[in-house]
């Protein structure tokens, strides 16, 4: 798995696009890599999990949670990722697979006020908010906290503020453009892929702007 993803990444480079997030197959591999770590790989695993398996309700974020779930549960162990660990990166999800085990670790004893501290960000929760609301009507003091966050909305009170300002390149087109010339339509098999087909935007010559190579990629140097 590990060699046809490396390849995939150079291939990608060499287009100047970054490498597509990690499929469901792929995902599967890395958790079974994870589980016994080649020597020399254990840097490159962890940065994978953490950030090339996309999040919320995606096949591979469903592989995904399930792993970080078994682990922050105790049910299985990984000798690079423990409990906490495991707790951490479920909450990187924001949403979707990774609720119900944070919302059950509200239980535990080691683990509860990890949960509560990623829940306090997550605010993708849907039907789980009444699990968080029905622990807190028992007593649970974290999940207390969690709702008393949401409501004061620090999910977005602590996100890093607004800069005074902000700079921006501006692409000045000559005459007219439409919506076929940033996505034209015989590319449209590449739109589920947003860096490859934005390769084609103004792909073809016309006054004023000269494609990197007509016909094929638009002026992005």
């Amino acid at each position: 798995m590990l060699e046809a993803y490396r390849q995939h990444v150079a291939e990608r480079a060499a287009e100047g696009i970054p490498p597509k997030p990690l499929t469901p197959e792929w995902t599967a591999d890395l958790v079974e890599l994870l589980k016994n770590p080649p020597a020399g790989e254990e840097d490159f695993l962890l940065d994978l999990i953490a950030n090339r398996v996309p999040p919320g309700v995606d096949e591979a974020a469903y592989v995904k949670a399930g792993f970080l779930s078994a682990v922050a549960k105790g049910e299985i162990t990984c000798p690079l990722i423990d409990r906490p660990a495991a707790v951490t990166l479920l909450g990187n999800m924001h949403g979707g697979y990774n609720v119900e085990t944070l919302v059950q670790l509200l239980d535990d004893a080691d683990l509860a006020n990890s949960a509560a501290e990623q829940l306090k960000s997550t605010i993708l929760v849907f039907d789980a908010f009444h699990d968080v609301a029905e622990k807190a009507d028992a007593g649970n003091a974290q999940a207390k906290a969690v709702l008393q966050s949401w409501a004061d909305a620090e999910w977005f009170t602590r996100q890093d503020a607004v800069p005074e300002s902000i700079k921006a390149i501006v692409f000045k087109v000559t005459g007219e453009t439409n919506t076929d010339d940033l996505s034209p339509a015989p590319d449209a098999w590449s739109r589920p892929d947003i860096p490859l087909h934005a390769l084609a935007a103004y792909k073809m010559t016309r006054d004023g702007l000269t494609p990197d190579e007509p016909g094929k990629i638009g002026p992005m140097k």
